[in-house]
């Protein structure tokens, strides 16, 4: 089963830090509309379908592709997102992350934790994989505050066809000055390094995580993001096989970190072989120039697609499909 966390964070509301938080006005909105994506191909809660002024799409698009050609069955849980979805969905936290160059960004870090952690045990009892994906605008920077109080000097991908580098290093020095600390501050405490400068969503995934059966095989459906999670699980000295699976256009941004982290966590990697070079669609065809990469368990849901016998190419051909249907259900204005 899929499993799709969505989540907010004020720090996405910094301006130039996110793609996906580019208009303050729908943030709210962004998440809830991925999962309803997911579930009924278009959202319900807004009267737009989710992609950027130039015309390029959710990721969420690429899962839905998936998703309906492969028959995957999804659940959608709520972690901290500022809205519900019309999709249905399982809660497990209401409150979005805060801004942690203010305050601690993840209060209940703890208690996301622990419901997760129960509502896993339960859920996985009979499973044998889940994949856990996630919806969360800024969640590249949450990622990259988290990796860095871990002791991971690195850097992480952006859905921007320019990584903000700058902005995201200056981030990282104001929550990092909040606390007085530096690089690995918190290696040996992964749930003080969300609680203070991470989001819900990573609480909560890694609290599922924690929850499963331990014969449950776990794949990451995301780039960066989920290698904050996997870096929080090597912190807890959970040596347990992980994949993270991700799209080509993560694995190749030449900003990020993705393949040297991934080897120092000791993870598997999948790399989605998706093409859109061909497509009719200039949103679509931007992937290719390094706009959107990956997210909502894109990358991971054409690794499922593909354990069921379908090709990445099909998932391609869908993908054009949907964009069509949507570029005549929403006209531009």
């Amino acid at each position: 089963m899929l499993f799709l966390f969505i989540s907010n964070t004020d720090i996405a509301r910094v301006p130039g830090l996110s793609a996906a938080g580019a208009n303050a006005d729908v943030l709210p909105y962004t998440s809830p509309a991925d999962a309803d994506v997911i579930r009924f191909g278009r959202p319900l809660s807004i009267d737009c379908f989710p992609m950027d002024p130039d015309g390029r799409p959710t990721p969420a698009i690429i899962t839905r592709a998936a998703v309906t050609i492969a028959d995957i069955p999804i659940c959608v849980v709520r972690s901290g997102s500022m809205m519900a979805p019309s999709a249905p969905y399982v809660e497990i936290c209401s409150s979005p992350g805060g801004d942690p160059r203010i305050a601690a960004s993840v209060g209940e870090a703890k208690k996301i934790f622990d419901v997760a952690s129960s509502f896993a045990g339960n859920f996985t009892k009979d499973s044998d994989n889940v994949m856990l994906a996630e919806s969360i605008p800024g969640g590249t920077t949450t990622a990259l505050l988290v990796l860095r109080v871990l002791g991971y000097d690195c850097m992480v991908s952006s859905a921007s066809g320019s990584n903000p580098i700058a902005l995201k290093e200056s981030i990282w020095r104001g929550a990092s000055a909040r606390l007085g600390i530096e690089t690995g501050g918190f290696r040996n405490d992964p749930l003080r390094a969300i609680s203070e400068f991470g989001d819900p969503m990573q609480a909560a995934v890694l609290g599922f995580i924690a929850g499963s059966k331990k014969r449950t095989g776990i794949v990451l459906a995301g780039g960066t993001q989920m290698l904050a999670v996997a870096a929080c699980l090597r912190a807890m000295g959970c040596e347990r096989e992980i994949t993270v699976a991700t799209t080509r256009y993560v694995v190749n941004d030449q900003t990020a970190s993705f393949t040297e982290l991934a080897q120092r966590l000791r993870v598997e990697t999948y790399s989605a072989p998706l093409d859109f070079s061909q497509s009719p669609y200039k949103g679509l065809r931007d992937y290719e120039d390094g706009f959107v990469k990956e997210g909502v368990g894109a990358g991971g849901a054409v690794l499922y697609a593909s354990r069921q016998g379908v090709g990445a190419n099909e998932v391609v051909a869908r993908t054009n499909e949907l964009y069509a249907e949507i570029v005549e259900s929403y006209p531009p204005k």
